[in-house]
């Protein structure tokens, strides 16, 4: 098993390019299943999650082939309507198929999904919005099964709470649903918003992009096109925060800055620059009263649905609270077990009390993280304890990094292309 080896301290400089989105190439390559033809994709990660997604297509009877950072998918033949378990239980994102494969075949069986164990993350929302179509579903020795009789209808789905994935695979469902769908509070990140370009360019009839009402006049069949996967705001906005954190400039390229409103003002309070423009932001921590790096103002942060802080984010900006001044209140509202990563953070020598679904950090100050022996708990706390590797004096070992590499590519070369003494070696 591999781990990293941090050597922190080190301010970031230079530039880095930020990959094609993990959540929106996800349910793109998923869409491809709506219709039979080949499929284009451009700007697709290569990544743990991709891969697997790309697998499950293979076991349902799709082809594919990558060149660079395009994936073509010929959807041609469909051969089978079951998501195995062996594999879904690697990532819950596979869940993704369930909407496809009803509208195309009327059928699907798919594992109860895994991933990251941040907390239940149900798919009662799906599968409640596939009865509203008219599919009748159970559950049954870790399956999921639907089945519809004829063409799926159209019909009202409500979302109590807005669920990015339920959204998508509701709407892919709705697609070729006879008459009209009106999905209401659904999720608005502009990975949702790429699907929608992508569907529309299928042939679909969609209205309300980027609004929580989307409307679905369903249609009779669905071409094969051509599409791009969005930058992954996430990724932008971890090289931001370590930036904020290590100290430095760094210019992130092949970004879209407009997709982190809410991060971008939190360390602008931080007192950290940015500078954007259309597709790249500029990170800089000015020196301040003849100090190498500023100081860090403490800022409080809430978890909510975009346009607000996301949740993907949160164990990152932790990682920076961490060194600043003052103390911060972070409260997730969206899952219950997302503070799996404060305890490897106060191996380091963070000061955090967890409240219920809060986390108070009260701020060391910068330079006063020390290196530690720290075990990754999910995907996105692997990149706050990068951070905070990054940051420390000493040496940082961290183990179990297979989560990281389920939503960073290349991460490790692009750290190192922008000064980091980090490198990946055998556990």
């Amino acid at each position: 098993m591999d781990q990293l080896i941090i050597k922190g301290g080190v301010p970031l400089y230079g530039s880095v390019v930020i990959s094609g989105a993990k959540n929106a190439a996800l349910p793109l390559i998923a869409a491809t299943l709506l219709a039979p033809g080949l499929h284009t994709l451009h700007n697709v990660p290569d990544l743990r999650d991709t891969r697997t997604m790309l697998k499950l297509l293979e076991i349902l009877g799709a082809q594919w082939e990558r060149t660079g950072t395009t994936i073509r998918i010929n959807n041609d033949r469909l051969t089978g309507v079951e998501a195995p378990y062996d594999l879904v239980k690697t990532m819950r994102a596979s869940v993704l198929v369930l909407g496809p494969l009803l509208a195309r075949s009327g059928f699907a069986k798919v594992s109860l999904p895994g991933g990251c164990a941040i907390g239940a993350r149900p798919i009662n929302y799906h599968l409640k919005g596939f009865e509203q179509l008219g599919v009748t579903t159970r559950l049954e020795q870790g399956y999921v099964e639907g089945i519809v009789e004829g063409r799926m209808r159209g019909g009202t789905v409500y979302f109590d709470i807005p669920s990015v994935t339920g959204t998508e695979n509701v709407l892919m469902a709705s697609v070729m649903a006879k008459g009209k769908t009106v999905i209401k509070n659904a999720a608005k990140e502009p990975e949702v918003g790429n699907l929608i370009d992508m569907l529309f360019a299928m042939g679909a009839e969609i209205e309300g992009k980027g609004t929580d009402r989307l409307i679905v006049q369903g249609v009779d069949q669905l071409q094969a096109t051509e599409s791009t996967i969005i930058p992954d705001r996430i990724e932008t906005g971890t090289y931001m925060i370590a930036v904020a954190a290590t100290g430095g400039s760094v210019t992130i390229t092949n970004c879209n800055p407009s997709h982190l409103p809410a991060l971008t003002e939190k360390l602008l309070l931080c007192g950290v620059d940015i500078a954007t423009t259309e597709d790249t932001v500029t990170v800089s921590c000015p020196d301040v009263a003849g100090r190498s790096i500023c100081p860090l103002q403490s800022v409080d942060i809430t978890t909510l649905p975009y346009p607000g802080f996301p949740t993907d984010l949160q164990a990152q900006f932790m990682a920076l609270m961490i060194q600043a001044e003052g103390t911060a209140i972070i409260h997730e509202t969206i899952f219950e077990n997302r503070f799996m990563h404060v305890a490897e953070l106060k191996r380091m020598g963070a000061d955090i009390t967890i409240e219920g679904s809060r986390a108070i950090v009260r701020g060391i100050g910068r330079g006063k993280l020390c290196g530690a022996p720290v075990m990754a708990t999910d995907l996105r706390a692997s990149a706050s304890l990068v951070i905070a590797g990054l940051a420390a004096s000493g040496t940082t070992q961290i183990s179990r990094i297979y989560h990281l590499e389920r939503g960073y590519e290349t991460m490790v070369e692009k750290l190192q292309g922008l000064g980091a003494q980090v490198a990946k070696v055998k556990e």
